[in-house]
């Protein structure tokens, strides 16, 4: 993906990053009930580190946020036209220096069943499962530690 850039999200921009989620191909089947009815709310996006990649039409590509305390890729999607380009891994990586500036030292990662070996090419070490939350929700994470 040529000329896309990483941009801190706003209150505003809380019903696209919800949009993202909602439609991650993803989350389809046995995972739908833990994005069903999710929703960023403006307050989300403003409290946390949430930051967005864009393409040069300004059409958003994927989105991480990163909550400080305490720390943790809360959350992480890539659009699907856009999964295999790069954008996770660039997201990541700019998630990795946010937290350097903070002074973390390690960030807590629940992943995705599908998307833990992708945290694992970037870095993160498994430290066990975490349960289904809800309870409902049917899954327990890859619970991982990414050290910085």
């Amino acid at each position: 993906m040529q000329s896309t850039r990483i941009e801190r999200a706003g209150a505003r921009d809380a019903d696209r990053l919800t949009a993202l989620v909602q439609s991650s191909g993803a989350y389809r089947g046995r995972y739908r009930s833990i994005v069903a009815g999710y929703r960023l709310s403006p307050e989300y996006v403003e409290r946390h580190e949430v930051f967005m990649s864009l393409d040069a039409a300004g059409r958003l590509l994927g989105f991480y946020s990163l909550v400080l305390d305490p720390p943790e890729l809360e959350l992480a999607f890539v659009a699907d036209h856009a999964q295999g380009a790069g954008v996770g891994r660039r997201l990541v990586e700019h998630m990795i220096a946010r937290a350097r500036a903070f002074g973390l030292r390690e960030v807590r990662v629940v992943s995705h069943p599908p998307a833990e070996q992708f945290y694992r090419r970037l870095g993160a070490e498994p430290v066990g499962t975490v349960p289904p939350s809800p309870p409902e929700g049917g899954w327990e994470g890859p619970g991982l530690r990414r050290t910085l």
